[in-house]
């Protein structure tokens, strides 16, 4: 019965049930349309945003150039600050590390946007 009903947002409870046109939870009692439930998760999707530590907007592909010098695991010396980036991809990734990139000299990494300007 409750095969194609979404969970509740609020408490994410999976026994929901339909009111005339309303989706209701009978644990915490929030109703809301499905319909605008499911515009609003594909909006908030399309809406991430990346920005570099100037306020830039990022996207794939763009050459960037890092702002500050950083210590790297396991090497002597670090990324120096002015070092350019090219071809970064976005990801979700861990602790805030949202750009996948490869820095000449030190292979495959992932860097923090807000140690990035947009080159």
């Amino acid at each position: 019965m409750n095969e194609n009903l979404p969970p509740c947002p609020k408490c994410s409870c999976e026994y929901t049930y339909e009111m005339n046109a309303l989706v209701v939870c009978p644990e915490c009692g929030h109703e809301w349309v499905p319909a605008e439930a499911g515009a609003e998760g594909g909006e908030a999707a399309g809406e991430r945003v990346i920005r570099d530590a100037v306020g830039n907007v990022l996207a794939d592909g763009d050459s960037v150039v890092v702002v500050k010098a950083l210590k790297v695991k396991g090497s002597p010396s670090g990324i120096k600050a002015g070092t350019k980036v090219r071809n970064i991809r976005l990801v979700d990734g861990v602790d805030g590390h949202d750009i996948d990139c490869k820095v000449d000299g030190f292979g495959a990494m992932q860097l923090k946007s807000s140690v990035v300007k947009k080159a």
